[in-house]
């Protein structure tokens, strides 16, 4: 507890700033390309038998686009949970019996290292081998399996299409919207793979979207307050996965339990362990105060590359 009221003043007004909510309007950012590129899906669903959607496994509803769920709601589909190696492997089983209907099925990937990449063209030729026959029939044995291949900025889904493919051609990045151009590969068993740029919706109503989003990298840190960013990450993992916390940053639990128990609002207790983190990463500027935006870093550094364990955002039952 801090002792002397004048820095606590000036904490509490550092917070109130730090901590305010996110804006009250929606959040828009819809690129032209984007718009574009939607448009250009909506002609090229009318060649594909199977869609693929690729989804962040630590956050799956809001990693999937409403706009193409509507738009590709019936098409047969395969959701790809990606980033497996980053997110709660019982809640991504969860997630796959969820996803699972008569026409479409969940895989969890890690397009890194390949795990779950070998059962997706077999999935695609179950999920189409009563058209297969059906076309056998009919004498149309060479006719492929055309796929299209969808996913928000980030999800990794140049990795996914790489691995699959076997190839590494295509450009790849951490940064939003690498992928920029629209292009077919053909895989074994006869089948084709469209490629899309990823594409994000016009705007997001629901503000835990929006943060869900934020904490993966999925929105640029510029877009909103990154402070506040971290700070409602520091949260949810204080809530649901304290002891990753405690254990990345070497945290004494009855000191973070003290805190915790304290009569302190709440964005005052966050910050608190905020500073904690930041004392012992030397996030430390002049007057021995913390430099918010140096441990803010950390933290969602430390989650989106798995620092802090396996972690996912979205759980089924909630």
């Amino acid at each position: 507890m801090d002792m002397y009221p004048k820095r606590e003043m000036r904490k509490n007004k550092k917070m109130s700033e730090n901590t305010k909510s996110l804006p009250s309007t929606s959040i828009n950012w819809y690129p032209g390309h984007m718009a574009k590129t939607k448009r250009q899906i909506t002609e090229d669903l009318k060649l594909i038998d199977v869609v693929i959607e690729v989804l962040d496994a630590r956050i799956p509803v809001s990693s999937q686009n409403p706009d193409m769920k509507e738009l590709t709601k019936n098409k047969k589909k395969i959701y790809i949970l990606n980033k497996s190696d980053l997110a709660d492997e019982k809640e991504t089983l969860k997630w796959e019996n969820k996803l699972r209907t008569e026409n479409s099925v969940a895989i969890s990937c890690d397009s890194n290292s390949g795990k779950g990449i070998n059962k997706v063209e077999k999935t695609i030729l179950n999920l189409m081998q009563e058209e297969q026959e059906k076309n056998n029939q009919k004498g149309r044995t060479g006719k492929p399996i055309r796929v299209l291949v969808l996913g928000i900025p980030n999800v990794g889904k140049s990795s996914f299409i790489n691995r699959i493919s076997k190839k590494t051609t295509m450009a790849v990045g951490n940064k939003p919207g690498v992928t920029k151009q629209k292009q077919w590969i053909r895989l074994s068993n006869n089948i084709e793979l469209l490629d899309t740029p990823g594409v994000l919706w016009p705007k997001f109503e629901n503000k835990k979207v929006a943060l869900n989003l934020s904490f993966t990298g999925t929105i640029k840190d510029e877009i909103l307050p990154k402070v506040e960013i971290a700070y409602r990450l520091l949260k949810f993992l204080i809530e649901n996965y304290k002891s990753n916390v405690l254990e990345r940053y070497k945290l004494d639990e009855n000191v973070i339990q003290d805190i915790l128990s304290s009569d302190n609002q709440e964005n005052i207790k966050i910050y608190d362990i905020m500073c904690l983190i930041g004392k012992k990463r030397g996030c430390i500027v002049s007057g021995g105060n913390i430099d918010d935006e140096k441990v803010s870093n950390i933290i969602l550094d430390d989650y989106r590359t798995g620092k802090l364990g396996n972690i996912t955002l979205e759980k089924v039952e909630k």
